[in-house]
């Protein structure tokens, strides 16, 4: 596993953080938490250090499984977790801080993201409240999530921001005109989310003849609906051929075209699987020539032509 510098916040992160959103229940399929734990613990041994959580995951029990994996190892560990758009107040912030850190075992929180920007309080109010958090020792790192350009402008006005969570992947890449490059200019980190887009970049779907199941809340998302999903199969079809070509498979190539971009600092990838845990591992040392990105990038944006960028 290789790390990175996160932003201005004087720390590394891994170049894969472990998502621990599935780890909540919620809409995901459940194994148990046991599993999960033990899990964690797994991606520890075999060099992620780095693992993102939320208050909104699974109602806080995403954060109660993380603080149990971790609490015995938390300084050797980086903790991300976010604050949900509904305790966007300064007295809410303080709040949900104090449960995610109950809820976590530990004293301090890592990145604080604001998950998603509000509708209703100024950003202003609510990185006042971050920053007094950071100055109180109980938070090292502010983050944003989901923000756009002119949201993320505005931020770095009111706090130190030293990383942004977009979605990003071959098959979402509207960060990369703006957004990636004001990240580099002012040495924002960027931790991408949705990194292998919910499955669909395993090949699972359009390699092996899975199916969603009723139910299943990817339905109703823009990558699954029946007509991206004839759209994407050029995709995949490439990226199968280039994996076969390695010895690997679309899901590392996926990966590693995310970890190709100097501007991002870490992918996130979540799983309840140790075995796509060891795979998703393999691909930080899977190399792609500048002519394969290339490749990836004009077959993508073809794609992303009949399914849009976002």
């Amino acid at each position: 596993m290789k790390a990175k510098k996160l932003g201005h916040a004087g720390f590394d992160i891994s170049n894969i953080t472990f998502g621990c959103w599935e780890l909540g229940g919620g809409p995901w399929e459940f194994t148990n938490d046991q599993n999960n734990i033990e899990l964690i613990r797994k991606a520890f041994e075999l060099g992620i250090t780095t693992f993102d959580t939320a208050e909104g995951y699974g109602n806080g029990h995403s954060e109660e499984i993380v603080g149990a994996a971790l609490a015995d190892i938390r300084k050797q560990c980086i903790i991300t977790t976010k604050v949900s758009r509904s305790n966007l107040a300064p007295q809410d912030v303080r709040r949900s801080a104090e449960n995610s850190l109950n809820r976590l075992k530990t004293d301090y929180i890592d990145v604080y993201y604001i998950h998603w920007p509000s509708f209703e309080i100024p950003v202003q109010d609510t990185l006042g409240e971050f920053v007094k958090l950071k100055e109180e020792g109980l938070i090292r790192a502010i983050g944003v999530s989901n923000f756009s350009l002119e949201q993320l402008k505005e931020a770095v006005n009111y706090a130190q921001i030293d990383v942004i969570q977009p979605e990003y992947s071959l098959l979402h890449r509207a960060i990369e005109p703006e957004i990636l490059p004001f990240c580099q200019k002012h040495n924002v980190g960027v931790m991408s989310y949705s990194s292998i887009a919910k499955g669909i970049l395993t090949g699972a779907f359009h390699l092996h003849g899975r199916t969603l199941k009723e139910g299943d809340f990817r339905k109703e998302r823009r990558l699954f609906l029946p007509e991206h999903l004839e759209a994407e199969k050029e995709l995949l079809a490439v990226m199968k051929e280039m994996a076969d070509a390695k010895d690997a498979n679309v899901t590392q190539i996926a990966i590693a075209w995310l970890l190709h971009h100097e501007a991002l600092t870490s992918a996130i990838i979540g799983t309840q699987d140790e075995h796509h845990l060891e795979n998703n591992i393999k691909a930080v040392s899977l190399s792609l020539s500048d002519s394969e990105v290339a490749t990836l990038n004009t077959v993508s944006d073809r794609v992303l032509s009949v399914i849009g960028y976002s």
